[in-house]
């Protein structure tokens, strides 16, 4: 039994997540987060409300973190993979997957930092909140560049109970109790799961080392459980359904917070995913779950976005939805789409959330448009037939030039073809003018090309340290179906809303639809959240 990683694992088959790894014991990264621990320690140790000139150490801190994380991309770049290793164990590693994570996670934490310093100057506990945010952003880097199950888990309990700390930065608000209470409950939970399953793998393979995980060619119904609890891990550590309550809750902490929390904390559990990628892919029940929970997340949480009008809420919402699809894409086997899908979503949301509070007035000093054209039944079904008239033909330029499509990549560009859909069909509209729709159709066309374009460039940054889109066999093909049929109807539902709005079934609906079905409220009394978030 073993944790480390071996010559004879590093040259193994494409399926393995790492094919050269070199050990050495000073990968430039691995020192990023005790830069940023050093730092927070500071913080932490100094009593008071005021952090006076620490703050320009907090901002250092993160710079260096920063340039760390930069540092680490030109070393695998010119020396290859980097394992640290301890007593032969393998503990940290740099490859391709997590100098990606490093640099993004970096690059939002120093950006954070610098947001912290002025937003919360003044703020009573200003000190403690930095020192808290260091320490959080170290216990991510070290989670994303985990190279056993042992570092993982350590990396995903401190990063509990450091963000529970920072949504009770104000413990005499109920709501920020009740959101800290729900958040630790579903966190801990993806905690045990992963523990137990860490336990079956030991015990089943004889090693948590991610890469040899990786690199196992048969797994017993036992080891096969192992890989569900991975699963129920990230489902809960990505606040998919039903524990996504939690989420739309953090709005009592700080801005800072949530743009951390949305950016880079809650992609942990896809993170985790991706790295045991190799694993995971062995078990088609694990991929199936994957494909079910993560597409409906994905569409309730965009269904119920839409019926948000407080901004950070319908980022919340957004969130969730999000990180719906980003689990259908790993269960869909496209491990290279699902990671620039998590650094899409992290830049994005990040600068949602830190410009959120000047959202109303740039809204309100938009020119107000005119008459909305209400596309009709024929209109939507032309610009749906459109809208994969444009997709299969620029599939077939890209698979001229790139290579053969697998059918998964081929059925989620058709799941983003009926979002774009959507577009067209205000530009078909019969009050439609012609520019609106020419732009709406040459946009559309832009976004079918750029989908093509960017899944070609994550399979060159990221497809040589990942296992290739698996065969599809009579599940996958079921899955396929149902998860296109399913966001198609959604789609093509949704274009036809203006026919109906005013209909007054569709006022109740929306009640309903805005409160998410009330399966947070289940979520509470499941939990106790209410009870205990008066009681403390």
């Amino acid at each position: 039994m073993y944790f480390s990683e071996s010559t004879s694992t590093a040259n193994s088959a494409p399926s393995s997540t790492c094919r050269s790894c070199v050990v050495t014991s000073l990968p430039l990264t691995a020192f990023a987060p005790a830069v940023l621990l050093l730092a927070a320690f500071f913080f932490l140790l100094r009593q008071g409300p005021r952090p006076g000139r620490l703050l320009l150490l907090a901002n250092m801190a993160a710079a260096a973190g920063l340039a760390l994380g930069l540092a680490g991309v030109v070393q695998l770049l010119l020396a290859g993979q980097q394992v640290l290793s301890l007593g032969g164990v393998a503990i940290l590693r740099l490859n391709p997957v997590s100098a990606t994570m490093i640099l993004l996670v970096s690059f939002v934490g120093w950006v954070v930092v610098r947001y912290s310093s002025r937003y919360l100057d003044g703020e009573q506990r200003e000190g403690r909140f930095h020192g808290l945010i260091l320490a959080a952003v170290a216990s991510v880097l070290v989670t994303v560049q985990a190279a056993n199950l042992p570092v993982l888990i350590l990396g995903f309990v401190m990063i509990g109970l450091l963000l529970r700390q920072l949504l009770l930065f104000y413990p005499e608000r109920a709501e920020a109790r009740r959101a800290a209470t729900k958040f630790t409950g579903v966190w801990a939970a993806g905690d045990v799961s992963l523990v137990l399953a860490s336990a079956i793998l030991w015990i089943t393979q004889g090693t948590l080392n991610f890469v040899a995980l990786g690199a196992t060619s048969e797994l017993t119904p036992v080891a096969q459980l192992g890989i569900g609890l991975l699963v129920l891990a990230s489902v809960l550590k990505t606040a998919a359904l039903p524990t996504h309550g939690w989420v739309t809750e953090v709005m009592e902490a700080p801005t800072p917070v949530s743009a951390l929390l949305h950016a880079g904390i809650i992609n942990s559990g896809g993170v985790m995913l991706i790295m045991l990628a190799g694993l995971v892919q062995q078990s088609p029940g694990a991929m199936g779950v994957l494909v079910a929970i993560g597409g409906l997340t994905a569409l309730f949480g965009a269904l119920v976005m839409l019926t948000q009008s407080a901004v950070k809420t319908a980022l919340a919402w957004s969130t969730i939805a999000q990180m719906g699809f980003m689990l259908l894409q790993c269960g869909l086997g496209l491990w290279p789409l699902a990671l620039l899908h998590i650094v899409a979503h992290s830049l994005y949301k990040a600068h949602a959330f830190l410009s959120s509070g000047k959202a109303v007035r740039e809204v309100n000093a938009i020119r107000k448009p005119g008459p909305v054209a209400v596309p009709s039944i024929a209109a939507v079904t032309r610009s749906f037939v459109l809208g994969l008239v444009l997709f299969a033909g620029v599939a077939a330029i890209f698979s001229v030039l790139g290579g053969h499509k697998s059918p998964q990549a081929l059925a989620l560009g058709t799941i983003l073809v009926f979002g774009v859909s959507y577009l067209i069909a205000q530009g078909l509209a019969d009050a439609a003018p012609a520019a609106l729709t020419r732009r709406t159709v040459g946009a559309s066309l832009a976004t079918t090309i750029a989908y093509f374009a960017f899944q070609w460039v994550a399979q060159a940054l990221w497809g040589s340290s990942l296992p290739a889109v698996p065969t599809a066999g009579p599940l996958e093909w079921a899955l396929i179906v149902l998860a296109v049929s399913s966001f198609g109807l959604v789609a093509f539902a949704q274009a036809l809303f203006p026919l109906w709005a005013h209909h007054p079934t569709t006022a109740g609906l929306r009640v309903h639809v805005a409160n998410g079905f009330y399966l947070n409220a289940l979520l509470d009394r499941f939990l106790g959240g209410f009870q205990l978030a008066h009681k403390q």
